[in-house]
């Protein structure tokens, strides 16, 4: 493998990895379930397809860089979706957002 690859895969991998500890301090360290979701989605998301890519990079067969990308499309299409029903899910059980919130857009006022 050529030594510029190297490197590239690397330093995605590297970044990648520190995206997805984020996102795993964020789920320690915030608030409300909502700030935490945010945290997971968000760099979870990019440190996982950070990962793929580096993967993709990597790897010198079609079938591997296909799923690769394949992997990285559904994190991008899956996550958001999916925090955003778990938060209005959240919501309509009862968990409010931390004081911190200053906008509440689905509060009593706004219905």
């Amino acid at each position: 493998m050529n030594p510029v690859y190297e490197i590239i895969v690397g330093v995605v991998l590297v970044t990648g990895s520190i995206f997805a500890l984020i996102a795993s301090i964020g789920l320690l360290r915030l608030k409300d379930v909502y700030m935490r979701m945010h945290a997971g989605s968000k760099a979870g998301t990019l440190g996982s397809g950070l990962m793929l890519v580096a993967l993709a990079v990597h790897a010198h067969q079609i079938d591997v860089i296909t799923r690769a990308f394949a992997g990285v499309v559904f994190f991008l299409l899956t996550a958001p979706v999916a925090a955003h029903l778990l938060a209005k899910a959240a919501y309509e059980a009862g968990y409010r957002p931390c004081a911190d919130t200053k906008i509440d857009e689905m509060g009593k006022g706004n219905e």
